[in-house]
This record gives C-alpha cells, structure tokens and sequence, in this order.
C-alpha cells in the first residue's frame, strides 16, 4: 500500500480530471482518498441519485445543490471530516466516508459514516477505503476509537465494518431517525489497540 502525505492541492482534483496520487491524502493498490470540494458537486449529486435504491432507508446522501452545499459546509467544523473513495484508473468517486462528532480530551472518538455509489457497490472499493480511512483516524486525528452504528437488516455494512475488524458492543433500539422513522442499530467500534493489531497480523 502506498500513503501520501495529505495536501489541499487534492482539492484541485473534480469530476474528469485525472488522478494526481501525490496529492492523495491515502491511497491502496484500486483506490485513493481525497478531500471533497465544490467542484464535486455534480458528480456526487448525480452518483446519489442514481444509487437512491440501494441507499433507501440506509442514508440520505445529498442530491441536489442545496444539500450538497450543507453537507460540504459541515467540513468547517473542527469535529467533521468527510473523505471521497476515488478509483485510482479514472478518479471517479465510488463512496463516501464521513467521521463526525470528533470528540478529543478524555474521549478521542468519532461517529463513522458511509455509503458506495452504484455501479460500484460489492466491488471491493469500499473494502479498502475503510482501510485508508482507519489510517487517517489512527495517525492522522490520532484518534482512540471509531465507531459505526448500523442498523441490523444492512448485511452489507456490517460485513464491511466485520472485515475491517470492528467489534459489536451493543445495540440500540429506536437509535437514530432515518427516513422518518426511529431505527434501530448495532454499535459496531474498534479501537487503536486492536488496528495495531490487525495491522501486525497482515489484516
């Protein structure tokens, strides 16, 4: 796997323009992360819309102007990062990881979030992301824990975060209005014990 070093000049990276890795705030051996800009919106917009089936009940992406400009305004707070999950053979964006509710002091936690856009979905890029993603959580914000509350019918989330190595510590019923209806979830969570870990077994 090969990390770089992160850069705002990965802003200048949009819709159809090639790939520069060297701006690439991490990447794998099929994907890399980059921070979004406003430049992004209208692949975004378009990727959600396109995916609204296979997000219904799960997530509300933004999909239209006004809710990509709320959602790319929350990067203005100390306690939010979102990373774009690109192809490295086009750039394009195949998901969406986003940490909120970044907690310091005692605590060093953050609320993980994310979704894949079709056609990509079940191609194994999300797979990585994640692992870029961890990366930054535990070097980059030096972060404690991460954790991941997903409801308990998204097999394909919890499979994702499983693989990872997360761990279940609890569930949550009527935890989160989602579609206009209190959801439950499980609470899925790993620590940086446990990715140093991971990351001296090869996982």
């Amino acid at each position: 796997m090969w990390q770089a070093g992160p850069s705002p000049a990965c802003l200048d990276a949009g819709l159809d323009v090639p790939p520069d890795l060297r701006q690439a705030l991490e990447a794998g051996t099929q994907v890399y992360l980059r921070t979004p800009s406003a430049r992004d919106e209208a692949e975004i917009i378009r990727r959600s819309l396109a995916s609204r089936a296979l997000h219904r009940n799960w997530v509300s992406p933004p999909k239209d102007h006004r809710a990509f400009l709320e959602w790319i305004g929350r990067m203005k707070e100390p306690s939010t990062r979102h990373f774009l999950v690109c192809r490295i053979d086009d750039g394009s964006i195949v998901g969406v990881f986003s940490l909120n509710q970044i907690v310091r002091r005692l605590f060093q936690n953050a609320y993980m979030g994310y979704y894949a856009f079709r056609p990509y979905a079940g191609m194994g890029y999300m797979t990585e992301g994640l692992q870029l993603v961890l990366r930054q959580v535990f070097t980059s914000l030096r972060l404690h824990r991460v954790e991941a509350n997903i409801q308990p019918t998204n097999t394909a989330s919890i499979a994702l975060v499983k693989r990872a190595g997360f761990r279940l510590e609890g569930y949550s019923p009527k935890y989160l209005k989602i579609s206009g209806r209190w959801r439950d979830h499980e609470r899925w969570a790993m620590l940086i014990d446990d990715w140093k870990a991971a990351r001296r077994r090869g996982g």
